[in-house]
């Protein structure tokens, strides 16, 4: 690597992830599903779409402001406003924002920066009468005027409505470009997938920590704290969220976690999203605690089954709806309709952000169905209430599409129900780890 890369302290990292080849790379991609378009330019507010397209950031913290933006004309290179002094520090840190004076730049970015000092409204929070909105359109119409593209339409991700307003005053044709950036996002490059396995391996440590950290008396929140530690220390760069469901929790399924205590034969299960330089992972796992009932083990090897049918189906040509033509219709599993249990038997595209291309989903797939290609790099999520109305399990795997199947990159194991806690001794012997967790029951005799 000929560039210095800031803040990668395992050194080993120049062996695995050419970083200068990433950023390559990935604005090649950009570059090539902007030219097969209709656009003149790609204007982006989007955090991933930004760090995609110029190889930058400044935080998590900034994900949610829509206070940097960035523009790739047709033909050009990207330029991007940002922050505050994050623009000195691209200027300074980000040599391949620096068109100056390279020998391989021509045209109209010849003699340029592409990292500039530049704000957005702020979510409405600068006085509508102060002119951002309008001083945003303005840099935009002459940055298209210089490569001749100012009566194009250009693509946008997402805008605030000010933006949209203000651009359209100076007379740029705005449309939709966020498929444009996601057709771009669809195929990994071999670093991509080299740092989404790595961001899977810290999960699973987690996992690791998880499971023997699980028992009588702790608490969903505690749990949650023990998995962002173990990530921060492994280098996590955001712990997006971590859904700890536990108990009668599991059905119907909530998406937060709380300051439940876990009780002896609970269910819980776990989602785990973090991002490692980028890169992003959504990875469920089911434990019992200490035992499990008879109606949660059934429950989790339903889901297990709905599991591994559908990664037996994946392989470059397969399609979306071959997927989810193997999981159950959502009145199977007591949703009135396919909106009702989205996202329960699911899968979607994993990189710089989850939710990516391409979607399995009953509600969308079987209709408009998408193909599977090599390099593709997805998760695929299965549940299943249990019998008995309390419990129900939840199974996610992430996998990578090679030339001839799937490589499932997610490690920690799943292929049975893990009991996590104290294991407990009778007199007789120790207590099975399928019982029912009201101890009367299991004394009734079988039939």
């Amino acid at each position: 690597m000929g560039t210095a890369t800031f803040g990668m302290n395992v050194v080993d990292w120049e062996a695995r992830v050419d970083v200068d080849r990433l950023r390559r790379e990935r604005l090649a991609k950009l570059k090539r599903q902007l030219a097969a378009s209709d656009v003149g330019a790609l204007l982006t507010f989007d955090f991933h779409n930004i760090r995609y397209m110029t190889s930058t950031h400044i935080g998590t913290w900034a994900m949610d402001k829509l206070i940097r933006f960035a523009l790739l004309p047709r033909g050009g290179e990207p330029v991007l406003w940002d922050f505050g002094s994050a623009a000195r520090h691209h200027q300074l840190y980000a040599p391949w924002l620096d068109y100056r004076t390279g020998d391989d730049v021509a045209g109209p970015a010849r003699g340029t920066s592409g990292a500039r000092a530049g704000i957005s409204v702020l979510r409405g929070a600068f006085h509508p009468d102060a002119g951002i909105a309008e001083a945003v359109a303005q840099k935009i119409f002459e940055e298209l005027e210089r490569y001749g593209l100012q009566n194009e339409p250009i693509g946008v991700d997402i805008a605030e409505i000010p933006v949209l307003m203000a651009l359209r005053a100076k007379g740029i044709e705005v449309v939709d470009g966020q498929q444009i950036f996601l057709e771009a996002r669809r195929i990994k490059t071999d670093d991509e997938i080299t740092l989404l396995t790595t961001a899977a391996s810290m999960v699973d440590a987690a996992y690791d920590d998880l499971y023997a950290f699980l028992r009588p008396g702790v608490r969903e929140n505690e749990a949650v704290g023990l998995v962002a530690k173990r990530l921060f220390d492994l280098g996590s760069e955001q712990v997006e969220g971590v859904n700890a469901i536990s108990g009668e929790r599991c059905s119907p399924h909530p998406h937060v976690f709380s300051d439940r205590l876990l009780r002896p034969g609970d269910p819980a299960f776990f989602d785990i999203l973090h991002s490692f330089m980028g890169y992003r992972t959504c990875y469920y796992r089911t434990f019992a605690v200490g035992s499990a009932s008879r109606a949660q083990n059934d429950a989790y090897k339903r889901c297990r089954e709905y599991m591994d049918h559908a990664i037996e189906l994946v392989k470059p040509g397969a399609t979306t709806a071959d997927i989810v033509n193997v999981w159950p219709t959502a009145q199977e599993f007591g949703f009135a309709d396919e909106e009702a249990a989205f996202a329960l038997q699911y899968g979607h595209g994993v990189g710089l952000s989850i939710w990516e291309k391409p979607i399995f989903s009953r509600l969308v797939s079987l209709d408009h169905p998408e193909v599977l290609e090599e390099g593709m790099v997805f998760a695929l999520e299965t549940y299943w209430p249990s019998a008995d109305g309390v419990g129900a399990a939840r199974i996610e795997e992430e996998l990578v599409v090679t030339a001839d199947g799937a490589e499932v990159i997610t490690k920690f194991p799943a292929e049975q129900l893990l009991v996590a806690g104290q294991r407990y001794y009778s007199v007789g012997g120790p207590l099975p780890t399928e019982r029912h967790a009201q101890s009367h029951i299991n004394n009734r005799p079988t039939e």
